[in-house]
């Protein structure tokens, strides 16, 4: 959404987020430099537990230290220690030029508290929380008090600042909403900002539901329908099925001036996610969700966040806050999953999906997800069987289910099954016919088989010229030109493939391979040592690789009932 795009500028909120940017420089004591250069570097690190830990210990020490007050802070919030990070604030907002992260959680407890008076007094006293979250606020404040004409004028205004109109409207619209005023949200989530709106989950499911209140049901599918087509998410899926049975929705995007507030720092959190400044985005999605904890968006904006900073434990908790009655579950467990595998908790990751299986049968992306899953640990049997529910589930195929048939091939091929992983590959190949990944994992499956070598050789050609800066696919091509026995031409695409991807064992041990067959042993032995070196590899069978270091290439291959390349080279 272009308004996005201009939010940080209008805030400067990366440098008011900054430890210690927005503060004043103040002098670290020598016995406390450790302990704060290693808070610093935990927060670096998105590493908040630990920052906590360090933090607090300094300011046992100095408790009126502004930049540890502001460290501390960030790091609960990012936690989700909501109680703390307010008790901090509380203190924090008594400086005489408070931090605006501080000004941002009191606030926040205002609305959650309903004491937007409170809220108010805090801006009008110098309170600083941006121009954006800052005006927003005043007006949903207005609205909390009852006075909802002066919060439209203040939206209004707000609408005027350039940059700001997209974000000023859509609160404009919602409030209209909140008072029952559904043609007034209509005019606007139809007007000049419609494409905005329309392009986001949120503004579609709230300009949905205000045409539902206004008897237009047709209407609302068909934006559903521009706006997903036949890919819509389960509870996408289910709001479209009870508009298109004539059922009325009703307008529960936001309940009161708090929900107003909780989508102030849910809108600039996903804004400052979509300008790459994740942990800003942290903070204001904990608060969203601290102030409407029903909020899925917000939780699995945290836990998104959380698990791309590699703070994989968090991120598995935050997920396992949505509950299996929420309409967003499978998302957040499939999500959870995922976090587990980047965890190393593999096992677990495979437990929570059989369980959405179960929960979720009829969902193919809990069964995609399981095979993916059971296919990186190499159970390659049970993924293709998981495979073969999410293609039963999938109906006709499209011409982007390629890879789920490619999924399923894979695992076929590696558990045994290639006549059934044939077949697959050519499925795939039929949805994609360009696909290079197909076309290679086939074609080289060929090579390797030694059969079908001259369709096997066009496949990799054209995958090569699909994927040119690719150096799996080159080596696929250098391979079959070593198996055609065109070996000059394989040590020119061997040569490349290394090149492009210098520390895969396996290419290594393949141009070990075609030098050999071109008489250039010192380079092969060479090549078979540094393939040894990088190791290990699930292709790469070491042992092979020793013995071919010891009695050569083609000695290994008479022990293993092949042509040598070289007979008289072949003698043990």
């Amino acid at each position: 959404m272009p308004f996005l795009s201009r939010l940080s500028p209008a805030l400067c909120l990366a440098a008011a987020l900054g430890l210690g940017l927005a503060l004043p420089a103040t002098a670290v004591r020598s016995e406390d430099a450790g302990a704060y250069l290693a808070a610093q570097a935990a927060a670096t690190d998105s590493n908040y537990a630990a920052a906590a830990t360090y933090y607090q210990r300094l300011l046992a020490d100095d408790p009126t230290d502004e930049r540890v007050q502001e460290g501390l802070l960030v790091s609960l919030l990012s936690l989700g220690d909501m109680a703390a990070a307010r008790d901090l604030a509380a203190q924090m907002v008594t400086a005489k030029q408070p931090s605006q992260v501080a000004v941002l959680v009191m606030l926040a407890e205002a609305a959650h508290s309903g004491d937007f008076a409170a809220g108010q007094a805090l801006l009008d006293r110098g309170g600083d929380a941006g121009q954006l979250v800052g005006g927003l606020y005043k007006a949903w404040a207005l609205a909390g008090a009852g006075k909802m004409s002066e919060a439209m004028d203040s939206f209004k205004a707000l609408g005027k600042i350039e940059g700001l109109e997209g974000f000023a409207a859509y609160h404009r619209a919602l409030a209209a909403a909140l008072v029952g005023d559904h043609e007034g949200a209509e005019k606007i989530f139809s007007g000049k900002y419609a494409d905005y709106f329309n392009g986001t989950r949120r503004g579609i499911l709230a300009h949905a539901q205000v045409l539902s209140q206004l008897e237009r049901d047709s209407d609302a599918v068909a934006l559903i329908d521009r706006a997903y087509g036949d890919t819509a998410p389960p509870e996408i899926a289910a709001i479209r099925k009870q508009l298109a049975a004539g059922e009325t929705l009703p307008f529960t995007r936001i309940g009161s001036a708090r929900d107003g507030v909780a989508e102030v720092f849910q809108s600039v959190a996903l804004a400052l996610s979509a300008d790459s400044l994740p942990g800003f985005a942290l903070i204001h999605a904990r608060l969203a969700l601290w102030l409407r904890p029903d909020d899925v968006d917000a939780a699995l904006l945290i836990a998104d966040i959380l698990e791309s900073q590699d703070q994989y434990d968090l991120a598995i908790a935050a997920y396992a806050e949505i509950g299996p009655d929420n309409p967003a579950f499978y998302a957040a467990e499939l999500g959870r999953a995922q976090a587990m595998v980047s965890a190393g908790q593999s096992d677990a990751a495979i437990g929570v999906l059989e369980a959405l299986s179960r929960s979720h049968p009829d969902l193919p992306n809990a069964w995609s997800s399981l095979g993916d899953t059971l296919r990186r640990e190499e159970r390659y049997a049970e993924a293709a069987t998981a495979y073969d529910k999410a293609i039963a589930l999938t109906g006709t195929p499209r011409p982007a289910d390629w890879s789920l048939w490619y999924s399923r091939a894979i695992a076929q091929e590696r558990s045994g099954q290639w006549d059934k992983a044939e077949k697959g590959f050519r499925e795939a190949l039929k949805l994609s016919p360009d696909q290079p990944m197909v076309l290679n994992y086939l074609g080289y499956s060929y090579v390797e088989k030694r059969q079908n070598l001259k369709e096997a050789l066009e496949m990799i050609e054209k995958a090569v010229a699909g994927r040119p800066d690719d150096g799996y696919v080159t080596d696929s091509l250098g391979w079959a030109y070593y198996r055609l026995g065109r070996y000059d031409e394989a040590v020119v695409q061997m040569e490349k493939a290394v090149e492009l991807t210098p520390a895969d064992p396996l290419l290594n041990d393949h141009l070990g391979d075609v030098y050999w067959a071109v008489g250039r042993q010192r380079e092969a032995e060479f090549q078979w040592h540094r393939a040894l070196n990088l190791g290990p590899s699930p292709d790469l069978d070491p042992n092979r690789v020793r013995r071919k270091l010891e009695v050569g290439l083609d000695a290994v291959l008479k022990e293993e009932g092949a042509a040598p390349l070289h007979p008289d080279h072949a003698q043990n």
